[in-house]
């Protein structure tokens, strides 16, 4: 059965085409993600120029709690493979954050029926990291588990600004479960 969107699909899409498939994604089931390495692509061009286009976000039990982390990937365009920072063996691994279902209440409940990853709660400084950021997930196709929208929000005190949009796919198996 072919899936809804392939990952270059969802890349390529526009903003306004983005928030609806965002609006009518699942919430990812947390322990399927749990010691994966996802390939991650930020869709706004200034990703780009910032270097900041490509990433990889994993997701791991910290004592007995959903967190997860980025590493930094050689900025080699979409269709190249995504290669880790420093190096495939050691990754640096940085950005940490909780994963939570968002918040009743709050400015962290915007996006109901997603994760959120909570760099505010990812020990993270200001400078390696972003504690400042907010990310909310969903699966975008109930029969794909491989694949994953993100919207990134800047968090100001209790307002929330939005950022960005990036897509996800399961690349590999990560270093802990």
């Amino acid at each position: 059965m072919a899936h809804k969107y392939s990952f270059e699909q969802l890349c390529r899409m526009s903003d306004p085409e983005l928030e609806a498939v965002f609006e009518k994604g699942l919430t990812p089931d947390f322990k399927k993600l749990v010691g994966f390495e996802f390939k991650g692509y930020n869709t706004p061009k200034f990703a780009k120029l910032m270097g900041i286009q490509k990433f990889k976000k994993g997701f791991f039990f910290r004592n007995e709690r959903p967190f997860g982390y980025n590493v930094p990937v050689m900025q080699n365009g979409l269709y190249a493979r995504w290669i880790c920072e420093p190096s495939e063996s050691e990754p640096k691994r940085f950005g940490f954050y909780s994963v939570n279902n968002v918040f009743p209440h709050g400015p962290d409940n915007l996006e109901p029926h997603a994760l959120l990853l909570n760099y505010g709660h990812g020990e993270n400084s200001l400078t390696e990291g972003g504690g400042f950021l907010r990310d909310f997930l969903v699966q975008v196709d109930p029969e794909n588990e491989d694949i994953y929208l993100g919207k990134a929000f800047i968090a100001l005190g209790k307002l929330r600004k939005f950022s960005n949009f990036f897509v996800l796919e399961r690349d590999r198996e990560t270093w802990v479960k």
